[in-house]
């Protein structure tokens, strides 16, 4: 059960760290996006190491 929830975190980790290329990609990237993508990032981050 513990490996399914550490495999979803991951699966959203890759998936921010997805979005957060995306933007910094466009010709005028949103600077508050990508913090707000970041924080998300370091949570689940946070959240995979108490695993």
């Amino acid at each position: 059960m513990e490996s399914s929830h550490v495999n979803a975190l991951q699966s959203k980790h890759a998936g921010i760290d997805a979005r957060i290329r995306e933007e910094e990609s466009r010709p005028a990237p949103d600077t508050a996006t990508i913090q707000a993508l970041k924080k998300q990032k370091l949570r689940l981050k946070e959240e995979l190491e108490m695993q």
